[in-house]
């Protein structure tokens, strides 16, 4: 029968073959760390675009309000103002909406990559009972 080799390495073989395969581990955690950032920043990205979005109606409802005011003042008549009043005031309650549903997604999105600090901590905790 044929001795597998390994079994014929010194500590000192077995010890280095441990670092490097911790360092390895390592490595490839803070490669997970890295992955799970960028995903949550693409969350994030998205919540601010949507509270974006929402200023921006927030800003053309102004817009209109302003004409409106204008249209008020050039033609004291109903109808013309009163139309553009009402088109404004809709215009920012709803970007109004868009920017708290926005807002309420980046602060509900965490950037700590959890994931790969948990593992992280297993691994030290592994790496601290193989004694390396």
């Amino acid at each position: 029968m044929m001795s597998d080799p390994k079994d014929e390495r010194s500590l000192g073989d077995l010890l280095a073959e441990l670092s490097r395969e911790t360092s390895q581990l390592v490595r490839k955690e803070v490669e997970l760390a890295t992955t799970e950032m960028m995903e949550k920043a693409r969350q994030a990205a998205t919540g601010a675009g949507i509270a974006a979005a929402g200023g921006a109606l927030v800003h053309a409802g102004l817009l209109v309000l302003l004409a409106a005011l204008v249209i008020g003042l050039a033609q004291i008549g109903v109808a013309p103002w009163l139309s553009a009043l009402v088109v404004a005031i809709l215009t920012i309650v709803v970007g109004y909406l868009f920017v708290n549903k926005g807002l309420a997604r980046v602060r509900r999105t965490s950037l700590v990559p959890t994931q790969a600090i948990e593992t992280l901590k297993e691994t030290a905790t592994w790496t601290t009972r193989q004694g390396a």
